[in-house]
């Protein structure tokens, strides 16, 4: 715990084709699939924001798909 008080690196929110959110190190090149969201900050200030924006956990393609069952359309894959 006492090494997560002292980070004071930066980090991104980062998002990727599926609309999952996660933090990565500002200095470091993003991971194939995933784009920087938009916020930099510290850590806590990076979790905080993608707590206050990642409000359903399911990812993009199970939502749609359980968006057209529920109207009865077929969901694009």
């Amino acid at each position: 715990m006492a090494e997560e008080a002292a980070d004071t690196r930066s980090y991104l929110v980062v998002l990727n084709d599926e609309e999952q959110y996660s933090i990565w190190l500002a200095d470091r090149e993003l991971p194939l699939g995933w784009r920087a969201e938009g916020v930099r900050g510290s850590r806590e200030e990076c979790l905080e924001h993608i707590g206050t924006v990642w409000t359903d956990m399911r990812p993009l393609s199970l939502r749609n798909r359980m968006d057209s069952a529920s109207s009865g359309t077929r969901a694009a894959v």
